[in-house]
């Protein structure tokens, strides 16, 4: 994407009124309005909160949003100029129950009240396989403390990956630090049961793995 068509895109985020960028300093200050009210001020309903997290182009979140517009979902990612298809996909299907956040993971816990979200998905995040980029691999312990202290009690979390290594290195914490595994599926389109929402939707970068003849990857877990 052309360094045009990016500054296109941010600019037009400014004016999506689904489209949500607090400053890292608003964040830190411990300022930003919507927290703990995201029901009350955006949605303006009591239904359950849904996260996609490093939701990319954003079809993840506008997809389970359609399929279930009894929940409220919120894209977050970092980079605004990819979520922007989505904001505009949502926008232009008069979608009330989809918006997007731009910040970074690791600032989560700032941008949400302890227990106020009942469901995160983690969708085709980078393994960080390197030793040194471990801390910022989204499934690590650190990152689970934080998902932990968002979501309610016996919150349900997604991770969907094209990475056999972050399937398996998760799947190894998961174990380790004694969390409850619920389902785990290590090719879902060549194991049969895996859940409708798992399989019905495919992102870009996922029908480019699957190309590739790459097995994408499932577990829902619960934090203990």
């Amino acid at each position: 994407m052309g360094s045009k068509n990016k500054l296109k895109r941010f600019k037009e985020n400014e004016t999506f009124d689904n489209v949500y960028q607090p400053s890292r300093e608003e964040l830190l200050s411990g300022k930003f309005h919507l927290k703990g009210l995201w029901r009350e001020l955006v949605f303006k309903n009591a239904n359950p909160i849904v996260l996609e997290l490093g939701c990319g182009k954003g079809e993840y979140t506008v997809g389970l949003a359609q399929r279930d517009p009894e929940s409220n979902y919120i894209g977050i990612d970092i980079k605004g100029a990819r979520f922007w298809r989505g904001a505009k996909t949502a926008l232009e299907n008069d979608m009330h129950n989809a918006v997007f956040l731009r910040i970074q993971i690791e600032l989560i816990a700032l941008a949400f009240e302890n227990n106020e979200v009942d469901e995160i998905w983690i969708t085709f995040p980078d393994p960080q396989i390197k030793y040194k980029r471990t801390k910022h691999r989204m499934t690590n312990t650190n990152f689970l403390n934080r998902y932990k202290k968002i979501l309610k009690p016996d919150g349900l979390l997604h991770l969907k990956t094209d990475s056999e290594y972050m399937h398996g290195y998760t799947l190894g914490l998961l174990h380790g630090e004694g969390h409850e595994v619920l389902y785990s599926n290590h090719d879902i389109y060549n194991n049969a049961g895996c859940p409708d929402e798992v399989t019905s939707i495919q992102t870009f970068y996922e029908q480019q793995f699957l190309e590739q003849n790459k097995p994408i990857t499932y577990i829902r877990f619960k934090l203990n």
